[in-house]
This record gives structure tokens, sequence and C-alpha cells, in this order.
């Protein structure tokens, strides 16, 4: 039920802990990070090259330092409290003989946090072993760890050697984020690129390969307490907390109700926004949208929360954007993956992004709301656009799958190449339009987006936002929050374009899409010729779409 209607005082938003499974031990600090953004892009690495593998000690070799692995009982999740695992905490990590011991202190049992061993093979360099999306012994991407008694003086190295996928942007420039607290509490600085000698390659000639990714670092500060994480990290209490924030805000609240959508396996609320201007949705039409249904793609939720800040802004446009439509936002679709820090899948051990075809409450509760929550609302009026937020790891900058299977006519094809294209135009610096993909292929069939479009949301698309940055628009750097932000109102300004009631730029935009098309056919523009003859797979190259690992099937 909501707390309220748009326009109603706001009922008391409550902010129960995030549960988690009791196999789960989590520390009782609770880690918030500021927000800051650089005063400079924050450049690429010069990449090293695949083949440029670097020799490292194996675990073996060296002396286990922290290792924290969940005591899975049995293979699935069984059940959540608040807190994880009842009983006191275990010492993952291996005490300090004394004060001139220079060994990092390594911990991640922390909301969003992963981080299963590490080895110490050298005075300053440490092996990592990713922890496993929990249920499953795969998709090994995210990390989020701490460490403590950092040393200024010397060059650390740190090698990941159990990563999953073949490629990553870690071979072309992306460097990892470390945050420094004594630099957040004195000079007000948060999460930065750091790392020199970045190299991602080949680890192991075993099946299934696993892969390493290495990089050297200078502490800022002797006795620090400091994190790394793959991306800006944005956890389910982020989200509550701002959702409280939201609650709290007169302004702000008048125009949005928040409520549960569902609950997850473990419990926690899977929230859905309602934002429509006060005064009856009658003749509106609908939009939707979606982040989190893969925990590791946090860039996500930040591109979420510029989509929300702008909408719920007093902006001329968001309010001309209340007028029309009527906004159904799932900001966070898997909460519990979230929570536990994994990089792919929810509490099923399955991703929950290939499930919407075949998704039971039971298994699935997000999606599957989600889906029929769709459903309902086509029942009563137009969806005239979906929009699920990704993050990718190997291809740089932001861009858009979309849904051509070929068999509808060569206008409804060119149309949903518009939006992408629009986009393209308000985000010079930063959406790509040749990385834009538009084929249904067999085993996407259970994504949102395609779900949806089968549906009838005629303009169904993943947003997909590159964990490091954009190479546009003489640029060649990495995202600030800032600039992941940024999305969510620029996506707006192309909802606005997309749906303007005059004619004039969604005509030019079906006479450009259709030029290039004609190029990419190798055909003259303005040659003519019917595209309701051509496959899909004719109009892109076959080069594999979403950000799914090999595995997955």
């Amino acid at each position: 039920q909501p707390w309220r209607s748009p326009g109603e005082p706001q009922a008391p938003f409550s902010l129960p802990p995030p549960r988690w499974p009791v196999e789960c031990e989590v520390i009782q600090e609770r880690i918030e990070h500021i927000e800051w953004v650089p005063p400079e892009p924050e450049p690429f690495c010069p990449p090293m090259g695949p083949e440029q593998a670097l020799y490292t000690l194996g675990e073996e070799q060296g002396t286990v330092v922290y290792h924290c692995s969940p005591a899975l009982q049995g293979s699935c999740f069984t059940r959540a409290r608040v807190g994880g695992a009842p009983g006191s905490l275990s010492s993952p990590a291996a005490p300090l003989e004394g004060p001139q011991d220079t060994t990092l202190l390594f911990e991640s049992r922390f909301e969003s946090g992963n981080l299963q061993k590490a080895v110490k093979v050298g005075p300053y360099e440490y092996v990592l072993m990713l922890r496993p999306d929990l249920y499953t012994a795969k998709h090994t991407q995210w990390f989020y760890f701490r460490v403590q008694n950092t040393r200024q003086e010397p060059l650390y190295r740190f090698t990941i050697a159990n990563m999953a996928k073949p490629k990553s942007l870690y071979g072309q420039g992306l460097r990892p984020l470390l945050y420094s607290q004594r630099d957040a509490q004195s000079r007000g600085v948060g999460w930065r690129r750091v790392g020199t000698d970045v190299r991602y390659y080949r680890g192991s000639a075993g099946e299934p390969p696993v892969f390493r990714l290495s990089w050297t670092v200078r502490f800022p500060h002797d006795g620090d307490t400091c994190f790394f994480a793959a991306c800006y990290p944005y956890t389910y209490s982020d989200l509550r907390r701002y959702l409280c924030a939201l609650a709290a805000d007169p302004a702000r609240s008048r125009h949005c109700t928040v409520q549960a959508l569902c609950r997850s396996l473990a419990g926690n609320a899977v929230y859905l926004l309602t934002i429509t201007s006060p005064g009856g949705t009658a003749g509106k039409r609908a939009v939707v949208a979606s982040a989190r249904v893969h925990p590791g793609e946090s860039g996500g939720s930040w591109a979420m929360r510029g989509f929300l800040e702008f909408l719920l802004s007093s902006h001329e446009d968001a309010r001309l954007l209340r007028r029309l439509f009527v906004f159904k936002v799932v900001p966070m679709l898997n909460p519990d993956g979230v929570v536990v820090g994994n990089s792919r899948c929810s509490l099923a051990g399955r991703d929950p992004n290939r499930a919407y075809g075949k998704a039971l409450p039971g298994s699935f509760p997000g999606v599957w709301h989600l889906r029929a929550m769709v459903q309902r609302l086509l029942a009563e009026r137009e969806v005239v656009l979906y929009c699920d937020f990704h993050g990718h790891s190997r291809k740089n900058n932001v861009f858009v799958y979309g849904c051509d299977a070929g068999g509808d006519s060569a206008g409804t094809r060119l149309r949903q190449r518009v939006f992408p294209l629009m986009l393209s135009k308000n985000a010079p610096d930063k959406f790509s339009l040749s990385s834009c993909k538009y084929q249904v292929q067999k085993s996407k069939e259970g994504t949102g987006r395609v779900s949806m479009w089968r549906l009838g949301v005629s303009h169904s698309y993943t947003l997909e936002v590159a964990f490091s940055g954009s190479t546009l628009g003489g640029r060649s750097s990495h995202f600030s929050v800032e600039d992941l932000e940024s999305l969510g109102r620029l996506l707006c300004d192309t909802l606005l374009d997309f749906c303007d009631p005059a004619p004039t730029k969604l005509q030019q935009c079906l006479v450009e899409a259709d030029a290039l098309l004609q190029r990419q056919m190798g055909r003259e523009p303005g040659s003519g010729g019917s595209w309701s003859d051509v496959s899909p797979s004719e109009l892109e190259s076959s080069t594999s779409g979403s950000d799914s690992s090999m595995s997955d099937g």
C-alpha cells in the first residue's frame, strides 16, 4: 500500500536495517562515504595490452592474511535476518605482531562488500580472491573492501586472481577507485581513480579460465583507513537514506508516492516510486524505469538518482514531464544482491535479468512483480518507454540495446532508433550511437527489455553505462558521479524531445536514422528501398551485446 497519494502529507518513512542471509557475518560499523567530484576529469591509465601478463607468486607461496567465506548451508538460500549471522563475529584477518608489522588489515563484511581472501606474497604485495555470487561458483567481478594499517612510502601491488570475464575495460585504461578516510575528513576528498601499471590478463591454463586484474598504488597517508572498489558504491542503505530525505522534503514529496512493490527473498523491500503532478492521472501516458537488477553495476544507481533528482525538481521541464506522464520507477530491483555484494545474481543464485519470461514470484519476486505491474499499467494507459539502467564492463561510453525483431514495418523499425539518436544529440560527449544494438537474440528473451517489448511497450531499452568513462567529444577520461547523474537529466530531456507534439524533431531524426542505416548497408542515402526485408543481423555486426558472462547460457 502507498504511504500516501501525490499531493497528500507524507507519512513517516520507516528504515529498518537490511536483512542478510544467516550465513553472512556483518560488522557493526556503519560504512558511509562523502560525495566528491574531482576538479578535473580523471584520465584513463595508459593500457598495458592484453598480452602483458605479470609474474606474481601464487597464493600457495604466501601467507593468508584474510579469509572470509560464508559457511553456506547447502547450495541455496534458506533464511535471512537483520544483521546476518547470529552470535559473535569470527576474526578473518591475521592479527598484527606489533607496531612494526606492516601487514595490511583487510575487511569486507559490510554492505555491498566483496573480498573473500587476501594472501601476502611480498612485503607490500597481495594476491586477492573475490567471493563468487552467493549460492553460485561464478560471477566474480565486483569488488569493494577496506584496508587499514597503510604506509605512505612503499609502492603496493594488488592482484585479483579470479576475475571471470575474458575481456575487461581494465585492459583499456580503466583504473580502480580508492577512498581515503583521512582525506575525506581533512580535505573533503572522496572516491578517486588510482593505480599505475594496471593489467588484465589470463591467469591460468585450466578450465574454466580465470583472469587477473593487477595494479600498483601508493597510499596517501600512514595509518589510514582506505577502501577499494570497482565502481562508486551505491548500497541499499544509500537508496533508503535518499528515500527518507525525499519523504522529509515537502516540495518534492508532493509529486511522489513511495511503496513496496514486493519483498525480496531475504525480506528487503523492493521500492516502487510513482511520480506525477497532483490532481489525477486521466489521459496521461506512462514511463517505466528500473535499475540494479545486476547488483555489481552500481553506476546504474547513480544515473537513476540523477533521473529522480531532475524529475522531482522545480525545473520547468520537470514540471512539464510530471504534467504529461505517470512515472513508475523501481530504483533497486535486486536489493539482496546489492546488500551481499554480488556481481550479477539474486539470492536465487541466478541472473534475474534472464528470468522475466519464466519468473516465479517465489524465486524472482522483483522482476515478477515489475512485469505484473507493467501488465496492469498497459491495461489502463499507453506505456511510451521502458528503460532499464545497467553498467557495462567491456565497452566505453553510454549506449542502449533496443528491440528490432525484423518482422515490423520499416517505419516501426526506424522509430526504434529515434530515441537513441536523440539521446546521442543531447549527450554527444557520453553517448555512442554506433555502440547501440537492436537484435533480439533468443538468449535475451528473458531480459526486462525484451519482456516489456513483448508485453506491448513499443520503445523498450537497456541503458548501458560503462564502468570506465567516455572516449567521445575529445574526452578520454573516467565518469565521475556528476557525469553519471547527468545521464538521468539527459534522459528526461530526450523524453521531451521524443514526445514533442510538433513533428519536426521526430521527422528529422527518422530521415537521419534512415540515412545511417543506408550507409551501414553500403547504399547511398536517399536511394530508397524497404527495410522490412532486411534482418537485424544484417543491419549490425553480430558482436555480443549484453555484459553477460560467457557462462550465462
